[in-house]
């Protein structure tokens, strides 16, 4: 009679398939590649700036905006070519920023230079109120 082999690990070591769950998206087996970013206000406006070289963005680069959500969804395809090593990144890239209250989100701008994408998103001022306590009731 054969004896079944049995899995042999300690009860708290995860399973193979959860060793890459806490890895950055960027890095995780299959996935998409993330987008680095610099983000910062400057001149009345939310600007975002990021890492895009190498790519057409006529064709290759789409950059959407949805209840707050700013998305920048990017293609990078491999020539055809013989080469010795590679360490370019090819397939698709995608990074989503939340944008801050007060961003006017129909007169948002995007260009592309040297490589680096730039989104420039409009602020409006928020108005604030000045600290102030807030009074307690007690229930009775």
């Amino acid at each position: 009679m054969a004896s079944r082999q049995t899995e042999r690990r300690p009860r708290w070591w995860p399973p193979f398939s959860e060793w890459f769950e806490d890895l950055p998206l960027d890095l995780r087996p299959g996935s998409e590649h993330m987008i680095r970013v610099e983000e910062s206000r400057e001149e009345g406006a939310y600007t975002v700036k990021a890492e895009l070289p190498g790519i057409d963005p006529d064709t290759d680069l789409d950059v959407t905006v949805d209840d707050g959500l700013l998305t920048v969804h990017a293609e990078r395809s491999e020539e055809q070519a013989d080469k010795q090593r590679s360490e370019f990144r090819y397939g698709s890239f995608t990074r989503s920023v939340q944008l801050p209250p007060g961003v006017d989100e129909d007169d948002i701008t995007a260009s592309y230079d040297n490589g680096v994408l730039t989104v420039k998103a409009p602020m409006q001022p928020v108005a604030r109120s000045e600290p102030h306590r807030i009074r307690v009731t007690r229930k009775s």
